[in-house]
């Protein structure tokens, strides 16, 4: 499996197609509407907007394709879904020509206008649709043939773990799946229905190194109904691994609508995810993050010059603090704050702030009640360390100390910190770690419920808490 070159094939297909769809439309324009029934080649290849348009009309497609995460995950496309991708991007790109070039014709006739988006349209899906199809259905075929697998994990071991491992070697069109064995989750078993179909490869406390050296990228969790207590602790050690995790349902999950149909033909399971947006939601998310926290700063500069003067003058110190948090995947990096506490705030060790604390300086009080000493984390999201929506990054000294009690932390690495989040709106600035593990909540019904509605509504109330001062 070559990702780069599938990839490669999905971007030169698209490529050439919008080239056709652009020449066709360029001579439907001076053939039919500009010049009717009058073919002049040599005013058309003399025309500086046909090759400006042949060169950038191209590329733009294939920038918009990618925002809608057509060349993503692309040995696992659905191609009925795919199909209704490519008439979406179809659509937002033929309007968006229609109304930078086309509609500044002064020749045209509003019927013309109508013929001319409609031909755009029709060309480019027609074309990029018809190969794109074409290239889909000969890796599925491959897949279906078990040309192509995915390596993958069995968690589970006896009767549903054997009777899943039975169905999908059955089939007779191979969902993709590569069995490379089966791990147990009870410690002290030793005999196992599976293990005469595929290979032990340990228990699950190994599942972490079983991961690394198999190059494990599906795992399918088939465990019996006496092992649930073990589930929680399977998926903490999963947090850390970019891997698909899917489960077989029970009866419960299926009446209370979690099983979503993807496949006529194969195993009926749960994808399990962690927080995750649609390829556009996090195109539109990450774009926002970049240009929001551009202006801000940019904006807002000299009244940041006038807090850092301030910050200066109140106590002795650097203007900026920054600290090591722990952010995406559980990488650290550091956090840029205006200074809001004495220089030896924690000279007896980590230390979290409190309501009236005498650590904070003058001027920090009101930074912290007005948000402002946050606002410098712009760069953090310029640099693609945070996001302005996501859970609040915390020190490493804190999570230890949370994972203790509530080991569902590490559920919120999953996802980008942000400067703002709905438990810092709901519960604001914990003062101990039982404060923490309850604002823990709030974070993790966010990582269910992401969308970028969600994200404008507690943007919304942040700017309320600063305008109103209710920070702390």
């Amino acid at each position: 499996m070559n990702k780069k070159l599938e990839v490669a094939k999905y971007i030169v297909s698209d490529f050439i197609t919008s080239v056709v769809a652009w020449l066709l439309f360029y001579v439907f324009r001076k053939t039919v509407i500009e010049y009717p029934l009058k073919a002049d080649w040599s005013l058309i290849l003399q025309d500086d907007n046909f090759w400006l348009g042949t060169t950038l009309v191209p590329l733009g497609w294939i920038v918009l394709n990618a925002s809608l995460g057509l060349y993503g995950n692309v040995f696992k496309k659905s191609r009925l879904k795919e199909t209704g991708v490519v008439f979406l991007s179809c659509i937002i790109g033929a309007l968006v020509l229609f109304f930078s070039l086309v509609l500044d014709d002064t020749n045209y006739s509003y019927t013309s206008y109508y013929k001319s988006i409609s031909f755009l349209f029709s060309a480019q899906f027609l074309l990029n649709g018809f190969f794109r199809f074409l290239i889909t259905s000969r890796t599925a075929k491959k897949i279906h043939n078990r040309e192509i697998g995915f390596p993958t994990l069995i968690v589970g071991s006896n009767e549903r773990a054997e009777s899943l491992f039975l169905e999908l070697e059955s089939a007779k069109k191979s969902a993709g799946y590569q069995i490379l064995g089966f791990v147990n989750l009870i410690e002290g078993d030793t005999e196992f229905l599976l293990s005469k179909h595929t290979k032990h490869l340990g228990s699950v406390k190994s599942i972490a190194d079983i991961i690394r050296d198999n190059n494990i990228q599906e795992i399918i969790i088939a465990i019996e109904s006496k092992e649930q207590e073990a589930i929680q602790f399977l998926m903490m050690q999963l947090q850390d691994f970019n891997v698909s995790v899917k489960i077989i349902p029970d009866m419960y999950n299926i009446l209370t609508g979690q099983v979503k149909m993807n496949s006529i033909m194969h195993a009926a399971l749960i994808e399990v995810s962690f927080g995750t947006l649609p390829v556009w939601q996090k195109t539109i998310k990450k774009s926002i993050d970049l240009i929001a926290s551009g202006l801000v700063l940019l904006i807002g500069a000299p009244f940041y010059l006038l807090i850092a003067v301030l910050v200066k003058l109140s106590s002795k110190g650097p203007v900026f603090f920054m600290q090591e948090r722990i952010g995406l995947r559980g990488e650290p990096f550091n956090i840029i704050k205006f200074r809001s506490m004495y220089t030896d705030a924690e000279k007896d060790g980590p230390a979290l702030s409190k309501d009236k604390d005498s650590r904070i300086t003058p001027i920090g009080r009101f930074i912290r009640k007005t948000r402002i000493d946050e606002t410098p984390q712009f760069f953090n999201v310029l640099k693609g360390d945070m996001s302005l929506v996501g859970p609040r990054p915390e020190r490493q000294f804190f999570i230890d100390q949370i994972v203790k009690t509530d080991p569902q932390y590490k559920y919120l690495h999953r996802v980008k910190p942000g400067i703002t989040s709905w438990g810092q709106v709901k519960y604001g600035y914990a003062e101990n770690v039982d404060e923490m593990i309850e604002r823990l909540k709030f974070d993790l019904i966010y990582m269910e419920n992401m969308s970028i509605l969600i994200d404008f509504k507690i943007m919304i109330h942040t700017i309320l808490v600063v305008f109103q001062g209710r920070g702390k």
